[in-house]
């Protein structure tokens, strides 16, 4: 089958000639419907040797949707020729935090060295993969191209707002810094779960404009008096939630002054940046979190939340022959919302 590998450490993905994989016992294999191209696949192609626990070469892609083509002899799961979408973090399945569904917390992470598929392990970028039977959840009539974001670029910010929903009462102000992949699903989170007030920061007009038309009550450059707008906002308080879905020295400067007394500072970009840290770096008792992927009963939510028309995906669809386009393009920060690979 055709496959799109990262053969090492900084280098350039490449369309291989692979083996169908076999699945193992408590497995499935998914013929690939679609397989999400993320901002975070763009690190693993820069990231110098030693940087992770693992090492290529590995097929990339951990945004999987797909229909079951087989089931290992011991797996229980949905069965063949159903659609389903794959629940990314890989965890032991066994440990406390795995058995609560949260495998994106599993406790024996450091031990299993890989992280998801795509991620150490073969992902979807490829005609089949194979995965865990009890990590397939089915789609139920959503359609698997468009839903293959739902994965990762829904669930995490959706984790990172469920877990704020104690400050976001009527009257309260999210901000979401970068409306990209992940930043244009947020605003739409915001706005089906919440009653908050939702600002959007992105350097790109095209994004401020697009955040507008999703559901933003703001939305602005970070050079148009970012700060000062947020601050003019809500009475000079602050925002309750500051989301950066970036994680730049830059948009943790902004969070950090965006920010109000009591406030949830969540980053989840993993653009490198850091947060200097004292006493008075920070409006008072104003928490720092950052959050990974969401668990296994949230993407179910993300699930049920698209199938009642509360949240879409923008996909903009390459066959695997073009998906290095795609990763150029997400690069050059043109696309509108979310590439998809459909093998």
């Amino acid at each position: 089958m055709k496959a799109l590998v990262l053969p090492g450490w900084q280098q350039r993905p490449e369309l291989r000639d692979v083996p169908v994989p076999e699945p193992g016992p408590s497995e499935a294999l998914v013929a690939v419907s679609g397989a999400g191209a993320c901002h975070s696949d763009l690190h693993l192609m820069e990231f110098p040797p030693g940087a992770m626990p693992f090492d290529p070469p590995f097929v990339l892609g951990h945004e999987i949707t797909g229909v079951v083509a087989a089931l290992g002899r011991a797996a229980t799961g949905p069965e063949p020729g159903t659609a389903v979408a794959v629940y990314g973090p890989w965890g032991c399945g066994a440990c406390a935090t795995c058995r609560a569904g949260a495998e994106n917390y599993c406790q024996r992470a450091a031990q299993l060295r890989t992280l998801a598929p795509g991620i150490g392990h073969d992902g979807g970028m490829a005609e089949f993969v194979t995965v865990p039977a009890r990590l397939l959840v089915p789609l139920d009539g959503l359609d698997p191209i468009d839903a293959a974001p739902l994965t990762d670029a829904a669930l995490t910010p959706y984790h990172a707002v469920r877990r704020s929903l104690g400050v976001l009462a009527p009257g309260s102000t999210a901000v979401v810094i970068g409306a990209g992949g992940l930043g244009h699903l947020a605003v739409q989170i915001l706005r089906a779960v919440t009653a908050a007030r939702v600002i959007v920061v992105d350097q790109s007009d095209a994004k401020v404009a697009h955040a507008l038309e999703l559901g933003a009550d703001e939305a602005f450059r970070p050079d148009d008096d970012a700060v000062a707008r947020i601050r003019s906002a809500t009475s000079g308080l602050g925002a309750e939630l500051v989301l950066d879905l970036v994680g730049s020295d830059d948009t943790l400067e902004l969070a950090r002054q965006a920010a109000r007394v009591q406030g949830h500072l969540t980053v989840v970009g993993i653009a490198g940046g850091t947060l200097p840290f004292s006493f008075f770096a920070l409006p008072y008792e104003c928490s720092v979190a950052t959050t990974y992927w969401g668990s296994i009963l949230e993407l179910r939510e993300v699930i049920a939340l698209a199938r009642a028309g509360r949240i879409h995906v923008d996909v903009e669809r390459f066959p695997l022959d073009r998906a290095l386009e795609a990763y150029d393009r997400m690069r050059a920060g043109t696309l509108r919302g979310r590439a998809v690979i459909t093998p």
